[in-house]
């Protein structure tokens, strides 16, 4: 799903976001290093493009030529549940017989 990265509302557009479009539901701008697949926090400038120019603020307007819309679904907070839940099992099995349970 691709989303606005300021508050997730779902952009249902096919054509990509263009340098001036914004969230209609927050107003927040959408063409933006956060809303990239190529956004890289630790990267050369937090960019997986070598070419592309950095921008200094990753939240702000940009007219980067190499943004790729990124696709990424919302977590949602039943499934980080589902997930911890499954860790845990998984240490507990790791560690039975040891020094007793995982404490909680």
């Amino acid at each position: 799903m691709k989303a606005c990265h300021a508050c997730g509302h779902e952009w249902t557009e096919k054509d990509t976001p263009g340098f001036s479009a914004e969230c209609p539901q927050c107003a927040a701008y959408l063409h933006v290093c956060l809303n990239c697949k190529l956004h890289a926090p630790g990267a050369h400038h937090d960019c997986r493009e070598p070419q592309a120019d950095p921008g200094r603020e990753k939240d702000k307007r940009n007219t980067c030529e190499y943004f790729l819309f990124a696709d990424r679904s919302v977590r949602r907070a039943d499934d980080e549940k589902g997930r911890s839940a499954a860790a845990r099992a998984k240490l507990e099995k790791l560690f039975r017989g040891g020094a007793g349970e995982i404490p909680k």
